[in-house]
């Protein structure tokens, strides 16, 4: 069976398929904000969506981060390394990538079991 969650006109924030949670991309809702602040909030995001499929951040697989600017690199790990599970740390890709909102400064995908 697949689960969706918070299901809008064009896509889920969260589907639920095979034991996985496929959490769809976050991004911040004060985009006028710092890369520090913007990523708290996105993975404030993630978190909110993985606990309410029934996972949580010890249970991540993989997670994606796209930058727009890879200068952005060190400040954004500062608040993920904070964030991240010590014990289980998920498979990781982070590349510089232009987003939909110049004003943007991170976007996350992530996958975790449940």
């Amino acid at each position: 069976m697949i689960k969706y969650f918070q299901s809008g006109s064009r896509m889920s924030q969260a589907v639920v398929y095979g034991g996985l949670v496929h959490i769809a991309g976050q991004v911040a809702d004060d985009r006028k904000a710092g890369i520090e602040s913007q990523t708290s909030d996105v993975l404030a995001k993630v978190e909110a969506l993985l606990a309410e499929a029934g996972s949580n951040k010890s249970k991540l697989v993989a997670v994606n981060i796209f930058l727009p600017q890879i200068g952005d690199f060190e400040a954004m790990n500062s608040i993920y390394d904070a964030w991240v599970d010590p014990e289980r740390l998920p498979a990781r890709a982070c590349v510089e990538a232009r987003l939909a909102d110049p004003d943007l400064r991170i976007e996350v995908t992530a996958v975790a079991a449940v």
